[in-house]
């Protein structure tokens, strides 16, 4: 079993930065996946990123450039690094974790946070 904890959220203005983190408790952390996901009012959960614990994970294209995914394995956490925020990018961060393979979906994920918020203002 694994919990997991976000922390980071808020509220930042158009072109700012976000730096989410996640921290996993348990004893094999390093076997499992880590993931980003985002909710947005009357939409669906999304996918953002995964990571590895060699290094090895994805982003969604359309965040591409703007965010990136981190794991420090020795402290059972995950960061997530949100830059050039834009309003549309409003919506509850979801850390989550899943055993190999890999996977883009929410639906595949066993473990998962209670969500930070993050707000980007106009």
């Amino acid at each position: 079993q694994v919990q997991l904890v976000e922390s980071g959220g808020g509220l930042v203005q158009a072109g700012g930065s976000l730096r989410l983190s996640c921290a996993a408790s348990g004893r094999t952390f390093n076997s499992y996946v880590m993931g980003w996901f985002r909710q947005a009012p009357g939409k669906e959960r999304e996918f953002v990123a995964t990571a590895t614990s060699w290094g090895g994970g994805s982003y969604a294209d359309s965040l591409k450039g703007r965010f990136t995914i981190s794991r420090d394995n020795a402290k059972n956490t995950v960061h997530l690094q949100m830059n050039s925020l834009k309003p549309e990018d409003t919506a509850v961060y979801y850390c989550a974790a899943k055993r190999l393979p890999t996977s883009n979906s929410p639906k595949d994920y066993d473990y998962w946070g209670q969500g930070t918020q993050g707000t980007v203002s106009s």
